[in-house]
């Protein structure tokens, strides 16, 4: 354990040390980072994070700015041996072998935060925050005794929610309160809730040292089908451009930030962290220790993925617009996370996606994002004029798989190109920042071929340029001045009564009631039947074929407080049938290209294109065509389906109740028959959707997406359009469109749904 030393500054911010000097000036305390005992300008603290970036990127070695140009590859702490995140200790051995303790530095990290520089770490398994305090201050401590003591800024996928996503690395909340995600937030068509959201988490976040999330993810929602779609805030540009201004505004705000004197006075008027680029701001927060940076993803929108296939595969690497809409998705980074109201302007960091954008480079070029000049240069860093970070998504400059159906294989339109060549052109078009990259050897070789391409001078100028940028952030953040946690005041804050009781709270307001044939609520304690489930076997994430496997319906111990469990059918009271939209896949190996449907029976697609908008792959010279016209594919939890059915007939008159747990809109015309109440939730716990059943909260939230009537009319829409494909009409008569939810009464029509709605 890191024992810290602190220093106050009466009229500003502490400063935590453990073996670096301190220069005290003018009655204040400063950091000796450099060692040199005179006070630097990136040393003081009263200059703008602009003047202190500047001043130490001028001072570092090519090494050292290729260092902060590197974002590591995911972490977990503790780690274990082998697998894709597998690590060692203490010279090669295991976790178990090597006596560390829990937060101790692998070997593999020492290796990047020493020999590579890196100084941006991704965490993404923390045991507890306790572990994660102390992990935190391990490696400030090793980077405090580096040239220049530049601190680690560790960032995080988004971590609070209250139900997994099958999209990505993610985690529940695990030491922290737990929230809706994604169209959860977005069912409570609720811009303050989302801001109240953000200020929760950057406290949660800055209590594990985390000072920069790769999020919030505001691509629009338009296409259905998408493996992602669960994690945008819907289709609505309206209302996700206010959605990104509010949650980039609570995370990057710290509310005791911001009265700042005017630049060049030398004063401190009482604030956290003197030194803002907004140094005529009125009190009304701004950068501080309190801040976390925000990383929105992704440039410009991967929401249009043609027929629903994600750019994570080279079988989903196009984003098409076959309805011109393509300016539409821009909305919410420029009127939203570029044009923030309060003191810290705009969204720190943004994060393109992997695809290529269809067809709108001008030049015909087609490239993955961030390979684009069009899409950085001419669009996000000259014609939007974005003056803060640009960051890769994770792995794509490594050298593509031989397999179409694979993990990797994202450098999409250079796969001729050496991986120095690579990075050369991603840095050539104005990004930053290197997602996933640990290995310094092919910047420094991009450097060098740079330098004999546009000449040393030229080269510095724009490695500096990244630097100042990489190093505002952390400057903003009071990182500089101390970077320490303590792990007891870490714990009081994670997971507290208040913010746990919030989260929860939030999650009530997210479930969408759009059916009830006046059988909710139940109260009582009553007997209810819930029926297990299956999955069969399927393509996961990483692409491994994941086994089949039986599931609970729900766990008893959850039900338990609310209901008596019972699995005979005819003693229950009543039925509660907990579901998943469907899951499918829309490539595989043996098959080829296939529907990703919405639906749980099997479909064939007879109203797909016949020729694919998105063609070209060096895998698919013979048959560059992705269609799949005539192509069948059937769910691989079809048995969610048969389980309402069933449990239909088991209970006779008796009350069904389906809670589905939506990732992607889907086609309940094929259960809403069997139901005599639907809930849909985004992924929340199971107490929410039972506080809901048994009449403890009464609905409030609205549907943030349209459910499409079948997959016939999802074929015909076009992947960048919101709102272009027919709604379903229950038989109730009830259109599931967006906004539709309702509450005990009836139809919910209030002022959310007349301002983002009507």
């Amino acid at each position: 354990m890191i024992n810290y030393k602190i220093k106050e500054n009466k009229n500003g911010p502490t400063i935590g040390y453990v073996k670096a000097g301190v220069i005290e000036k003018d009655g204040l305390f400063f950091k000796d980072s450099e060692g040199t005992g005179e006070l630097l300008p990136y040393e003081d603290w009263r200059l703008s994070p602009e003047e202190r970036a500047k001043d130490l990127a001028s001072r570092l070695t090519t090494e050292e700015i290729a260092g902060l140009m590197m974002y590591s590859a995911h972490q977990i702490v503790p780690a274990e041996a082998g697998g894709w995140f597998g690590a060692t200790y203490n010279g090669g051995k295991t976790f178990a072998e090597s006596g560390a303790a829990p937060s101790d530095l692998t070997d593999q990290q020492r290796k990047f935060l020493t020999e590579d520089h890196v100084r941006y770490v991704l965490a993404m398994m923390l045991k507890n925050g306790e572990i994660a305090a102390n992990w935190n201050n391990e490696m400030q401590a090793l980077c405090e005794e580096m040239p220049h003591a530049i601190p680690v800024n560790i960032s995080t996928d988004p971590r609070h929610g209250a139900g997994s996503a099958s999209a990505e690395f993610k985690t529940e909340a695990k030491d922290t309160s737990k929230w809706p995600l994604g169209l959860g937030l977005a069912a409570t068509f609720s811009p303050d809730l989302v801001k109240k959201f953000a200020r929760v988490a950057a406290t949660e976040y800055r209590a594990l040292g985390i000072t920069t999330e790769l999020g919030p993810q505001i691509d629009l929602g338009t296409e259905p089908r998408w493996m992602r779609v669960a994690d945008t805030w819907g289709q609505s540009s309206e209302l996700v451009k206010d959605y990104a201004k509010a949650y980039c505004e609570g995370l990057q705000t710290d509310p005791e930030a911001g009265c700042f004197a005017q630049a060049g006075d030398g004063e401190n008027n009482g604030s956290d962290h003197a030194g803002s680029s907004n140094k005529n701001s009125s009190c009304m927060g701004g950068w501080g220790s309190k801040s976390v940076a925000a990383m929105v993803k992704h440039w410009p929108g991967g929401g249009p993925c043609e027929s629903g296939r994600d750019a994570h595969y080279g079988f989903g690497k196009f984003a098409v617009y076959p309805g011109n809409n393509f300016e539409e998705h821009l909305k919410p980074f420029l009127e939203g996370a570029f044009k923030l109201d309060g003191g810290t302007g705009e969204a720190s960091a943004v994060m393109p996606y992997y695809t290529i954008s269809n067809g709108i480079d001008p030049s015909g070029k087609s490239f993955g994002n961030s390979y684009s000049k069009y899409i950085i240069g001419d669009l996000l860093r000259d014609k939007y004029g974005y003056k803060g970070v640009v960051c890769t998504d994770w792995g794509i400059t490594g050298d593509p798989d031989p397999e179409l159906d694979s993990f990797g294989s994202r450098c999409y339109g250079t796969e001729e190109l050496t991986e120095a060549e690579r990075h050369l052109q991603i840095i050539e078009n104005g990004v930053d920042q290197f997602g996933g990259n640990n290995n310094i050897v092919p910047i420094l070789e991009a450097y060098r071929i740079g330098c004999e391409r546009h000449g040393e001078d030229a080269m510095r100028k724009r490695f500096e340029e990244s630097a100042e940028r990489l190093l505002v952030n952390s400057f903003r953040c009071g990182l500089f001045e101390n970077p320490y946690l303590d792990a007891d005041e870490s714990k009081k804050i994670l997971g507290c009564d208040e913010f746990v009781e919030e989260g929860f709270k939030a999650q009530l307001q997210s479930i969408v009631m759009v059916k009830n044939n006046g059988v909710l609520p139940i109260s009582g304690k009553k007997k209810v039947y819930i029926p297990d489930r299956h999955i069969d076997a399927h393509k996961g994430f990483m692409r491994f074929m994941e086994e089949a496997k039986d599931l609970k319906g729900a766990n008893p111990a959850d039900v338990t407080p609310f209901y008596d469990v019972t699995e005979d059918p005819s003693e229950a009271d009543f039925a509660i049938c907990f579901i998943e939209s469907p899951i499918s896949d829309g490539y595989t190996k043996e098959t080829g290209y296939r529907p990703v449907t919405l639906q749980y029976r099997e479909y064939t697609a007879t109203a797909a294109r016949a020729e694919s908008i998105g063609q070209g792959d060096f895998r698919e010279k013979e048959n560059p065509n992705r269609s799949y016209l005539g192509k069948t594919n059937k769910a691989a939890n079809e048995s969610d389906l048969d389980a309402v059915i069933e449990t239909r007939k088991k209970m006779g008159d008796k009350p069904v109740i389906v809670v589905i747990r939506m990732n992607n809109p889907c086609m309940v015309a094929e259960f809403e028959e069997y139901a005599d109440a639907i809930l849909v939730n985004f992924g929340v716990e199971t107490r929410a959707a039972l506080t809901i059943v048994n009449g403890g909260y009464e609905p409030t939230a609205m549907l943030p997406v349209q459910l499409p009537k079948n997959m016939e009319t999802v074929e015909k829409h076009c992947e960048d359009k919101p709102f272009d494909y027919e709604s379903y009409v229950d038989s109730c008569g009830n259109k599931y469109d967006f906004g539709f939810g309702l509450n005990w009464t009836g139809t919910i029509n209030d002022s959310r749904y007349q301002k983002y709605v009507k």
